[in-house]
């Protein structure tokens, strides 16, 4: 398993792909931080805050991460190759597995620079400091966690097809529908108890709430839920050429 992950952390390097993920995740967020005019600027704003960050990333991850997961299983599949690495001592889990925290790897790497954002927005403050970390901090976990998430889809759509392009658009809506499709069903369609209940099925609501500083238990099962649903998916598409 580790000479895989080793592998595919590897060829996400070796080739253009985790070099561009990284540069535009830095470049676009840097963009709408400090240079594009408006109230999402910090220095427009006027207030020591990285909320721009944590309202622009979850989107540009949106496209990102599919474009980093869509040849997963879909270029192995389509080259044969994915055959021959299932009759190696390795099981369908610890592929899934591999190639899942390589993925994970290559979101971790990107956001991570951005701490330089907040180390900037900590200096510029008035006075030094003045900066909700607790916040910032919970939002930061949020972010790597929906990452994670995003990338379990990934992962689930490439299995589902050769074709890459076909994997991306997928991999792309059903993030799209898991991060904003239940904010819509709850917000237009219902109300009470269970338009909260569908609003929490999202992945926003649970964001959001990791956004406040508090680590609430449920947000992290929910987050690390969906995760091991995506892969049990995932393996049982695997498993299911042999039926």
């Amino acid at each position: 398993m580790r000479s895989l992950y080793a592998k595919e952390i590897t060829g996400f390097f070796s080739s253009i792909t985790g070099y561009v993920v990284v540069v535009v995740f830095l470049v676009l967020n840097g963009l709408f931080i400090w240079v594009f005019p408006g109230e999402m600027n910090v220095l427009d704003a006027g207030y020591a805050s990285l909320d721009t960050l944590f309202i622009i990333a979850p989107w540009i991850f949106l496209f990102l991460i599919p474009a980093i997961t869509m040849r997963s299983f879909s270029e192995e599949k389509k080259s044969g190759n994915l055959d021959l690495l299932l009759t190696r001592p390795i099981s369908e889990l610890q592929i899934i597995l591999a190639k899942y925290f390589a993925g994970v790897t290559v979101a971790a790497i990107a956001i991570l620079p951005t701490l330089v954002f907040y180390i900037s927005v900590i200096l510029l403050g008035n006075p030094m400091g003045n900066i909700d970390s607790g916040g910032t901090l919970g939002s930061y976990l949020g972010l790597f966690l929906l990452a994670a998430i995003y990338v379990s889809i990934g992962i689930f759509a490439s299995s589902l097809t050769e074709n890459t392009i076909v994997a991306f658009v997928l991999s792309v809506l059903l993030c799209f529908f898991l991060y904003q499709g239940f904010n819509s069903v709850g917000y237009l369609s219902l109300t009470g108890k269970t338009g909260t209940f569908i609003l929490n099925l999202g992945i926003d609501a649970h964001f959001k709430s990791m956004q406040r500083g508090v680590i609430d238990s449920r947000d992290l099962i929910y987050f690390l839920s969906v995760i091991t649903l995506f892969i049990l998916f995932t393996k049982t598409k695997l498993r299911s050429r042999n039926w």
